[in-house]
């Protein structure tokens, strides 16, 4: 192998390492806001699984915005903030499972979240418009 397609491997191979640092850092606050919004949008209380099915994009996509293990250590410290309360209860198919809801305080939180992502998309667009599309 040449020096320049050893060069090239590297360079692929850094940018794939930088990507899923990029992916990892950005999903962790949406991560947050779609877990509230759902919850905060739900009838009843729902257990992480089902949390986790509705945010998966599609089925096709290859490498998953947020990992369904992810899901339970924001659950948690969402919990742990007083954002969320949750309950266990027996399940006819299987262990049994914790079922989150928001909170009156997480109901505020996530107001006050929207409207932060809100400016913060402006922001991006406004300084995304200058490059070009694919």
């Amino acid at each position: 192998m040449d020096d320049s397609s050893q060069s090239g491997n590297m360079a692929v191979k850094n940018a794939e390492v930088v990507d899923r640092k990029y992916r990892k850092e950005l999903s962790a606050g949406i991560t947050s806001l779609a877990l509230m919004s759902i919850l905060n949008n739900a009838d009843e209380p729902m257990y992480g699984y089902q949390i986790a099915k509705l945010m998966e994009e599609d089925e096709k996509q290859t490498v998953p915005l947020i990992k369904h293990g992810a899901l339970y250590p924001v659950l948690r410290s969402l919990e742990g903030n007083g954002l969320l309360a949750s309950r266990v209860e027996p399940s006819v198919s299987g262990p049994p499972r914790r079922y989150y809801r928001i909170t009156d305080e997480g109901a505020e939180a996530l107001g006050r979240w929207v409207e932060i992502w809100k400016r913060t998309c402006k922001l991006i667009e406004k300084i995304l418009g200058g490059v070009p599309n694919d």
